[in-house]
């Protein structure tokens, strides 16, 4: 699920955004405040068992009241428009112009990682967001034009996107990602 996903610059974010000491995320996951540093820092990559465990602390879920209204949007517009964890890319919510191109129905996808499905591009993008100040405020946004991904599971296709930070009530942050035009 999270293999290649930028876990430690999540977690740093995560960590800031809500006010949580390196030293308190090491004891819930039962290590050294150092490996938090290195993790944050990207000198060192987690093992799969400490991905797993980070990402389950920092995902969105977007299940409760205060985040209905939302998912409410995203689910009725007619852009093609989805919501994801924007630590983890698990999907929250799509429109229908965007639940249409999903292989197998939305419902299939929703609660799982979208980053598996990544352009070139889209990972470009994510590797540049710690220089963009991305992690450091909990309101940004970013224009960009992206390749396809060549999956028939979960089609990108070439077009220019717009991604969009958006606080969610239980303290974690959702991505609104829009399709804004589709390129040939």
């Amino acid at each position: 699920m999270v293999h290649d996903l930028p876990i430690g610059r999540s977690l740093l974010r995560f960590r800031r955004l809500n006010g949580i000491k390196q030293a308190h995320v090491a004891e819930l996951l039962c290590v050294s405040q150092g490996s938090i540093s290195r993790w944050e820092g990207g000198t060192h990559a987690p093992d799969e068992h400490h991905r797993e465990k980070i990402a389950t602390l920092i995902a969105a879920h977007a299940n409760n009241n205060g985040d209905m209204a939302m998912k409410r949007l995203i689910s009725t517009s007619t852009l093609a428009v989805h919501l994801v964890c924007d630590a983890t890319h698990i999907l929250l919510a799509a429109s229908p112009a965007r639940a249409a191109v999903f292989a197998g129905g939305v419902d299939r996808y929703l609660g799982t990682s979208l980053w598996r499905y990544a352009s070139p591009e889209i990972a470009e993008a994510e590797a540049r967001l710690a220089d963009d100040g991305w992690f450091e405020r909990p309101f940004k946004a970013l224009t960009f034009r992206t390749g396809d991904n060549l999956s028939h599971d979960v089609p990108v296709r070439s077009s220019t996107v717009r991604c969009e930070t958006i606080p969610l009530a239980d303290g974690r942050v959702g991505r609104v990602t829009t399709t804004l035009a589709q390129h040939a």
